[in-house]
């Protein structure tokens, strides 16, 4: 590790911190339903919206009409999404002449794209169409995002309101998401892009002769569009097969850095958002801080771990003093690319630029646990938020175990109804994780798909399922998962990972919003202090560590010993 590469990592969390404050105050400000300063341009084409599809936008509804709303909205455009996918022979912008998608990776794609997760068991340039890139990945890539924000934002209103039946609106919350937030947000991200190198176009591939003689197609596309809602959105979904490492959609360190930038912005401003609801933005920083410790602690082991580099290749008389380059951009080095990869494992993006599966063991060890700590640090756009709000209720109730006192949460009491709703949320991803996991470790079908047998190879299952359930999508690239029981589980655990946690989620939600709230006393504990978020920190880590540490002991940590001790002899 040097001081240059911790003050490139400095400075881009920096152009981070400089936005999302006065983001996460816009926000609060349009979903609250004040006007902002896009209203004047963007009010009447909401307005519209709302005439077209029959929706009145002073309506609320209660939790689970709320929910049920979310889940029709979300089949719907499952449906729409493999058709187009299943049909793209016959759809138009198909230069290259690309057929149908296969049942099974269709299936795996819609589900993928729907739950804002991005897994890719597929080279995007040679398998989807320009229509079937942009009618439906993209599309999906702001839906799902919104959609994850409008969840968040009805988990906020259970917090912000006192004794209300209500959530809000998930129509007009969607809507406003993707029209105030994630649009004009893409807009000018997309532009940068193409500025900065990024193609944008509907031509169809170049052929090229190389300087051999011989030809070569190059896929090209819409990709600056394409990008920008990738990671803004935090989805994470590339274009290319080599996603952010492919030079047109990654092209320079200040692409990489503007990528970065894109992925933090709203998922990290969404607490400051949730604090200026409820009424106390020193919350919202607390949450945020509890974030950031655990992200930065990311960041820190997967740079020490490859800028310490491979005892194997030292041996064989390989220089380490770049550290571990294998599956890395020399155009972005050792700093950089350990941001980007606990950045987009940490948020639920999956978008990546360096290879995860050449990582030494304890630099793959560190996405994989920041996936199975709950994809909250600071997690996909609202789902990273309502995830650290269940965090944050078992904290409270941890501390009113240890101190004989009714947990409260911002002056709502936390009883058995919430608990037990919370703990079944967190019990989800370990469920998913662990019980496919292990069943693919004993199936031959599934063995045969591994790139490499031993510890390395069974991170490589621990990785794709860690990966589906929380709906990040980057993988270990040694695992072969376009197959049908691959594509089959990995969708099932992408949709549990999403959708079973969302529903006790948001019946806590509206348990809590129809309390009253109660002004603190002397005895309430305070959830903005330092206490609070080492407290908060704690039991993310004891949660996580208690669930996966017998898998990664077995994983990652096996093959670290086993790395050096072949190194020793």
């Amino acid at each position: 590790m040097s001081l240059l590469g911790w003050l490139q990592i400095a400075a881009t969390l920096a152009l981070v911190l400089a936005v999302i404050l006065p983001l996460g105050r816009y926000m609060a400000r349009l979903f609250m339903g004040e006007r902002t300063f896009l209203h004047t341009v963007l009010s009447p084409v909401e307005r519209g919206f709302y005439r077209a599809a029959g929706i009145d936008p002073e309506r609320e509804q209660g939790w689970f009409a709320y929910t049920m709303a979310m889940l029709v909205f979300s089949a719907l455009g499952f449906i729409s999404l493999y058709l187009i996918l299943r049909l793209q022979g016959v759809l138009p912008f198909n230069p290259s002449g690309l057929p149908g998608v296969a049942p099974d990776l269709a299936f795996n794609t819609a589900i993928s794209f729907l739950t804002n997760t991005n897994w890719q068991a597929y080279s995007g340039e040679s398998t989807m169409s320009n229509f079937s890139q942009m009618a439906g990945l993209a599309v999906h890539n702001f839906l799902s995002a919104a959609t994850g924000i409008a969840l968040a934002i009805a988990v906020t209103r259970a917090f912000a309101r006192s004794g209300t039946a209500t959530l809000g609106n998930f129509w007009v919350d969607l809507t406003r998401a993707t029209l105030y937030v994630l649009l004009p947000l893409s807009v000018i991200v997309a532009l940068a892009m193409v500025a900065l190198g990024v193609p944008q176009t509907f031509s169809g591939p170049l052929d090229a002769t190389t300087l051999e003689g011989a030809h070569q197609t190059i896929a090209i596309g819409p990709l600056a569009s394409q990008e920008a809602i990738k990671q803004l959105g935090t989805n994470g979904g590339g274009f290319f097969n080599a996603n952010s490492a492919h030079p047109f959609e990654n092209p320079s360190a200040l692409s990489n850095m503007l990528a970065i930038w894109a992925m933090l912005i709203v998922s990290a401003a969404l607490p400051l958002t949730f604090g200026r609801m409820v009424g106390s933005e020193r919350q919202g920083w607390a949450i945020l801080s509890a974030m950031a410790i655990l992200l930065i602690g990311g960041v820190a082991l997967v740079y020490w771990a490859e800028s310490s580099g491979n005892p194997l290749l030292t041996a064989l008389g390989v220089d380490p003093a770049m550290g571990n380059m294998e599956g890395k951009e020399v155009r972005f080095g050792q700093s950089i690319s350990a941001l980007f990869v606990a950045v987009t494992t940490g948020l639920s993006c999956g978008a990546v630029n360096a290879m995860h599966d050449s990582l030494t063991p304890l630099g793959g060890l560190a996405p994989m646990l920041l996936m199975q700590l709950g994809e909250v640090l600071p997690g996909g756009v609202g789902s990273g938020l309502y995830g650290m709000v269940v965090f944050a209720v078992l904290s409270v109730f941890v501390a009113g175990l240890m101190v004989g006192r009714t947990p409260e949460f911002l002056g709502k009491k936390i009883e058995a109804r919430e608990i037990r709703m919370a703990v079944l949320a967190v019990l989800i991803l370990p469920l998913v994780i662990l019980g496919f996991t292990a069943v693919s470790a004993m199936l031959p079908a599934a063995l045969a798909s591994l790139n490499n047998a031993g510890p390395h190879g069974l991170s490589e299952l621990l990785y794709a399922y860690s990966s589906a359930a929380g709906n990040n999508g980057s993988a270990f690239a040694g695992l072969n998962a376009n197959t049908p029981w691959f594509n089959t589980t990995l969708g099932i655990a992408m949709a549990l990972g999403r959708f079973a946690y969302v529903l006790p989620l948001m019946a806590m939600a509206g348990s809590l919003g129809a309390k009253t709230r109660v002004q603190a006393s002397a005895g309430t504990f305070p959830t903005t202090s330092a206490l609070f978020v080492g407290l908060l920190v704690g039991v993310i880590l004891i949660l996580g560590g208690l669930q996966f540490f017998p898998a990664l002991a077995l994983g990652p940590i096996v093959e670290h010993v086993l790395m050096h001790a072949s190194a020793t002899f």
